[in-house]
């Protein structure tokens, strides 16, 4: 019996080398990359992302980068949609596809088993209009009646996800909590995760920082402005552009975004090491490692099943 194709992903905190190894691994099991990164679904958006440029992806296909105007809002039921397309054909190829990227739910919506629920927005400005008037804790005992164990998931006074709840089950006429995302792959799946020690970690982000602003973020997002960057939700919200802004708006020095975009980005990094950290299918690897790449590939192999190595080199892997 042969051996199911491996989904192969690359995860973990912001500044950890992902685009650098899904890039390597891809040389090496003749893969095509998914990028998972929120943020870099936008076209233009590219010094403030770490964007991959052309040359630094060494010929390798990437999807679902520069996707996005930057007046459009991001969505995870598009992308979870859009993704799993390019998942698919990669495999159709006769390829490996690599999702790599940090934000979270983007990966989760990609690989597992998740039904996104449908939204309304008059149905939601309803719900929000009456937590305003009855007040969070009536909305609260509704669902609780409605749907115990979503309650039971979510803190009373947490308006936004009580009103979600409430939301799906009036569009669906189903329990929230049938909709709550389990652990589970769609098909064969290796996840490996980068991390590295939090003081390491942080004087990458400072030097990666610097280097963005150095390389021209305020610039970017000045001629990202005459695109309608000012009017997108989603992409003038970003760590590092919401910054630029303000430097271009005077409200802040170069310095001073600079260290807000630091210290924000750091932030960052401990909600998605709290996210990833709780899933214990994830494979952990020292970032920093200089036989990173090879201890990703031995842990690939092992995944595979015996006799299973990696597809092909056709590229550089340095």
């Amino acid at each position: 019996m042969s051996t199911p194709p491996l989904v192969v992903a690359v995860v973990g905190a912001t500044a950890t080398g992902k685009s650098g190894l899904g890039v390597a691994l891809a040389h090496r099991l003749g893969g095509e990359v998914v990028s998972a990164d929120a943020s870099q679904l936008y076209r233009g958006m590219d010094v403030g992302t770490a964007k991959l440029t052309l040359a630094e992806r060494e010929g390798v296909a990437h999807h679902q980068l520069d996707v996005l105007d930057v007046t459009q809002e991001a969505s995870v039921a598009a992308y979870q949609r859009e993704a799993r397309v390019d998942l698919e054909a990669a495999l159709g190829r006769g390829r490996v596809p690599l999702l790599v990227g940090g934000s979270g739910l983007y990966v989760r919506a990609a690989l597992d088993r998740l039904e996104i629920p449908p939204t309304d927005a008059t149905v939601r400005a309803d719900l929000e209009a009456r937590a305003a008037a009855e007040g969070t804790p009536a909305l609260y005992a509704e669902l609780a009646a409605l749907d115990p164990a979503a309650a039971a998931a979510i803190e009373p006074n947490n308006t936004r996800r009580v009103v979600r709840a409430l939301e799906v089950v009036r569009l669906t006429g189903r329990p929230f909590s049938a909709t709550m995302p389990t652990r589970e792959h769609l098909r064969p799946t290796l996840v490996l995760g980068l991390r590295l020690p939090r003081e390491e970690l942080d004087e990458r982000i400072g030097r990666r920082t610097r280097a963005m602003f150095d390389g021209g973020l305020v610039e970017e997002t000045r001629e990202l402005v005459e695109h309608g960057l000012r009017e997108g939700r989603t992409a003038s919200r970003a760590v590092g552009y919401a910054q630029a802004l303000a430097v271009l708006d005077g409200t802040a020095t170069v310095e001073e975004a600079v260290d807000d975009t630091a210290l924000r980005t750091r932030r960052l990094v401990r909600r998605q090491e709290s996210w990833f950290g709780a899933d214990p299918r994830i494979h952990w690897l020292d970032a920093a490692d200089p036989g990173l790449l090879e201890e990703a590939l031995a842990v690939v192999e092992r995944a595979q099943g015996p006799g299973a190595g990696p597809g092909c080199d056709d590229g550089p892997h340095g």
